[in-house]
């Protein structure tokens, strides 16, 4: 068996993830709403209207980039996403080095 094989089926049973679907899918409108009210990182949201939300995905560009093995398994070692939390770090950086008078 190859690695290539192996490592595509890997990605395919992490993605699925362990959340009960079917169980999700069957939640009332009124049971979201109150599970939302109850968890504490949810409290001031509950009840904001999400029907006019706009789902923006930035535009991204592949690069081949080389760095240090230590910073990469930094980031490895906080689980999935590292690339995504890698890019939110250099994003800070940039925001906050930029000159005021920079063009957005």
């Amino acid at each position: 068996m190859s690695d290539k094989a192996t490592t595509v089926s890997s990605r395919r049973r992490q993605a699925r993830g362990k959340t009960d679907w079917a169980r999700v899918d069957a939640l009332t409108e009124a049971e979201i709403r109150a599970a939302m009210r109850a968890d504490p990182d949810w409290a001031d949201r509950a009840d904001v209207d999400w029907s006019n939300a706009v789902v923006v995905v930035p535009k991204k560009k592949a690069i081949s980039i080389r760095l240090d093995e230590d910073v990469v398994e930094f980031f490895k070692g906080q689980g999935e996403g590292y690339q995504t939390r890698m890019n939110a770090v250099l994003r800070h950086y940039m925001d906050n080095t930029k000159k005021p008078d920079a063009a957005e």
